[in-house]
């Protein structure tokens, strides 16, 4: 038998929440690893009240005997949400390095020495990796995404309705890195903790890399945490983002969508921002020939009235608003007809 450590090299943090169905092959999923390290496992039972709490007991010995040192604690009554969780499984926690595990969700035996080795390299950096979804199939465009966007699209893909660039099940760090962007929020059901965490994250400098294996199996039930999340809170966050980190650095702009979504991001915009939109483009004969747009919500006298011009006559620097892929290819072969480069000429918020 392995005595357990408690300076570990890498801590897996669990919360959890009314787990039971799930629990029991997450946890096998930690016995499995084929890391060289030392582990330790911090859970926190966020007030479960079916069995979670007595199948995480029952794996105490199990670690034990592997060498894994098992940090359980909880609390009973009101449910504190997912960032309180996290965030009190790390502090009972010793790692260098966090790895990030749902209870529904399981481990390649792989992953925690794979990431890590990325991590290592890469103090500074959220490391996620590539995932499957069970039920297959699920979630089929979000999948597809994640785990095929380009090591610079990490960086400018920030601002979709999809979240994350890189998946808060896959995330992987030094325990610095958590120091540094300060805890998750704990504001609860309805708050998306690793979304705000992650744009902090960027905003100090942080960085990001992703493993490019499947190392995660990511699940999808109606009870995830995730659904509790309503997308106006999503796109609030992204859209202020977007202003502070790339709007604040141009005079003007184009927003490509003259329709409904293009509306909504300039309506969304602060007035400084919106002051800057030159033009909407799209390729709708209808808006075109419409030729403005004119905001009638707005105080100013007269209202502003901004042109809708055909794609090919607009100007860079962008802001789209059409979602990808589902066009069948014409919009993507719209916008590579004018060899624009993404992150300089043009982002993505849609």
């Amino acid at each position: 038998m392995l005595s357990p450590r408690t300076d570990a090299d890498v801590s897996i943090i669990i919360p959890v929440h009314n787990a039971e169905l799930w629990l029991d092959e997450c946890l096998k999923s930690v016995l499995a690893q084929k890391f060289s390290g030392s582990m330790q496992l911090s859970a926190y039972d966020d007030a479960s009240t079916d069995q979670s709490r007595a199948v995480l007991e029952t794996y105490k010995q199990k670690m034990t005997e592997v060498g894994i040192d098992m940090v359980i604690n909880g609390h009973t009554g009101i449910p504190a949400g997912v960032g309180a969780a996290r965030n009190r499984a790390i502090a009972a926690s010793s790692g260098q390095f966090l790895c990030f595990l749902d209870a529904d969700d399981v481990m390649d035996s792989r992953r925690v020495e794979m990431q890590y080795a990325a991590a290592v390299s890469r103090p500074n950096t959220i490391v996620g990796c590539q995932f499957r979804r069970l039920p297959e199939g699920s979630t089929p465009r979000f999948t597809d995404w994640c785990n095929r966007l380009q090591p610079e699209q990490l960086y400018t893909q920030i601002y979709t309705s999809h979240g994350p660039a890189v998946a808060m099940p896959t995330w992987f760090c030094s325990r610095q890195v958590y120091v540094k962007v300060g805890k998750f929020d704990e504001g609860g059901k309805g708050v998306p903790e690793d979304l705000i965490f992650f744009m902090a994250h960027l905003r100090g400098g942080g960085e990001l890399f992703r493993v490019d294996t499947c190392l995660m199996t990511y699940r999808y039930h109606p009870t995830a945490a995730t659904h509790s999340v309503h997308r106006d809170t999503i796109w609030a966050i992204q859209v202020s983002s977007l202003e502070e980190t790339v709007l604040s650095g141009w005079s003007q702009f184009t927003i490509w969508n003259a329709g409904k979504q293009g509306r909504r991001f300039y309506r969304s915009l602060r007035p400084e921002n919106r002051a800057k939109v030159k033009s909407f483009c799209d390729v709708d004969e209808k808006k075109i020939q419409k030729g403005v747009y004119i905001y009638e919500e707005s105080e100013q006298i007269p209202k502003p009235r901004i042109p809708i011009v055909h794609f090919t006559k607009a100007t860079p620097p962008f802001i789209i608003c059409v979602k990808q892929d589902l066009t069948g290819g014409s919009f993507e072969e719209n916008l590579s007809s004018l060899n624009l480069k993404e992150g300089s000429d043009y982002f993505f918020c849609s």
